[in-house]
């Protein structure tokens, strides 16, 4: 007897080799297009039906005719009303916010694949939404209609603001176009994360405008600093001025002039006095070691070092020496928060090389905290690429 004809709704479908098929039944949601079988005329950004190469149904996917992640799952079964699946997912990421997220008003809603909407960030800052989108599919007017429909249903904000990656849109085969409102008028905000308030411009900064996967590491390195303290690619002041609620003298570096103005008038919103220090981070560390600048505190947070796999050894390199230059300018029973966001570096690298730093430098360290995202960029268990911070905290004598 022939095998019962799976109802998929009239969807195109994508059959996948076995190599993919093991991949997503091992939970990940992700096929590369080396793995498509056939995907014979289906439309960029489709929901597809996604079948094994005995054609026994996997679930459903959304399409990319230009990335190499062809496919990114989006549910086990068979979906019918993309509408009403994002609006459901959009609700339930709001309500893991309100279980998880406490002392901000400024967090991330929607992690992509993290929160099952592959190829969609939303962050939120008080009254401002800011939205990135990542793939063809999340592109589709009728897509973008229903997701900030449903996050002004939901959220109410003052302002609902699209933030470009040309370079994202360019990989997808999307057309150029520029950042922008979305939906009201205001540009510009207060938000506060863990007792610091923070200006916003929504158009303004990097990524979506702030680092909020550091939030809860913000707090954790001021619970520990003490003494002088020096934050390393400060951006606008996020680790600085939660230090200074502790610590007799902070100073920031960053090579961004702009982004110094804005952590000097956030740290006028807080009544701190923080010195600013526009510099290449690498050059000032080498500088101040060799001429004995001591602190009892220092927060290495760098960008991202590693954009991909072939970059992994020079990244390691820069890592350590980031922390062989922290390291030889703390004072004994001082304490380090070096950071990583390097998704292609593994936590197991990162600490190698802090290790090997120490070892250099002769210095015992010990590890206070270890620690990884905040819990609004939550960790999809059998998708690792959803996991990519690394903070540890760290006392050296």
């Amino acid at each position: 007897m022939p095998p019962k004809k799976l109802n998929l709704h009239g969807l195109p479908v994508v059959k996948v080799s076995r190599r993919g098929a093991n991949r997503l039944k091992d939970g990940h949601v992700w096929v590369y297009r080396s793995d498509i079988a056939q995907a014979d005329g289906v439309a960029p950004g489709a929901l597809v039906g996604v079948v094994d190469e005995r054609e026994k149904f996997l679930g459903t996917a959304l399409y990319s005719s230009s990335s190499q992640i062809a496919i990114r799952m989006i549910s086990r079964e068979a979906v019918k009303d993309l509408d009403s699946l994002l609006r459901t997912r959009i609700q339930e990421a709001i309500a893991y916010r309100e279980r998880m997220v406490r002392d901000t008003d400024a967090y991330r809603i929607v992690f992509s694949e993290a929160d099952f909407l592959p190829g969609l960030i939303v962050d939120r800052y008080n009254d401002l939404l800011s939205l990135q989108v990542l793939t063809q599919a999340m592109d589709i007017e009728a897509v973008r209609q229903v997701i900030v429909s449903e996050l002004s249903q939901r959220l109410h904000p003052e302002a609902i603001a699209e933030r470009v990656d040309p370079r994202v849109r360019e990989l997808e085969q999307l057309p150029a176009q520029s950042s922008g409102l979305l939906q009201g008028e205001k540009k510009n905000t207060v938000f506060a994360m863990n007792g610091v308030r923070f200006h916003y411009d929504v158009l303004g900064g990097q990524k979506t405008g702030a680092f909020l996967d550091q939030r809860e590491n913000y707090a954790a390195a001021a619970q520990y600093a003490r003494g002088e303290a020096l934050d390393v690619f400060c951006y606008h002041g996020g680790f600085a001025l939660h230090l200074a609620q502790h610590c007799a003298k902070v100073t920031g570096v960053d090579s961004s002039r702009p982004a110094l103005e804005v952590a000097d008038r956030n740290a006028a919103l807080n009544g701190r006095e923080i010195e600013w220090i526009e510099a290449n981070a690498f050059d000032l560390l080498r500088d101040y070691a060799s001429a004995g600048q001591q602190y009892d505190s220092i927060v290495l947070d760098p960008p991202a070092f590693a954009k991909g796999k072939s970059n992994v050894e020079t990244a390691l390199r820069g890592y350590k020496e980031l922390n062989l230059r922290a390291l030889k300018m703390l004072r004994p029973g001082g304490i380090l928060v070096t950071c990583s966001c390097s998704y292609h570096v593994s936590p197991a690298e990162f600490l190698g090389v802090v290790t090997q730093a120490a070892q250099d430098m002769h210095r015992n360290l010990r590890i206070v905290e270890n620690r990884t995202q905040a819990k609004d960029h939550p960790i999809l268990l059998a998708v690792p690429e959803t996991a990519y911070l690394k903070c540890i905290v760290l006392a050296v004598s």
